[in-house]
């Protein structure tokens, strides 16, 4: 079954997509040896992360094993993650 997206860790709440995928989408999604499917909301353009799971408004973003960001707004399943709904904890100095 060819993957749409890969997780990097586990316990990661998004998931990077390895080529375009459509909004209305099943996309399949590989977490280690499992593949997984995930229904794709909107658009997900290719390198861009999409929520595998609700992530609650001021949640943390993981991927990678660890935080990247914090939600900004609710997001659903299948949620294109990016800038428009998720705030970075890089390189801020207001949180150090």
């Amino acid at each position: 079954m060819r993957r749409d997206a890969i997780v990097i860790k586990r316990q990661d709440n998004v998931a990077t997509a390895i080529q375009d995928i459509p909004g209305g989408k099943s996309a399949v999604v590989g977490v280690e040896e499992e593949n997984v499917i995930v229904k794709v909301i909107q658009d997900i353009p290719l390198g861009h992360k999409l929520a595998l799971r609700r992530i609650s408004s001021g949640a943390e973003i993981l991927k990678y094993g660890t935080v990247i960001g914090r939600a900004t707004q609710d997001i659903q399943p299948g949620e294109h993650v990016h800038v428009h709904n998720v705030e970075s904890m890089r390189g801020r100095g207001d949180l150090a």
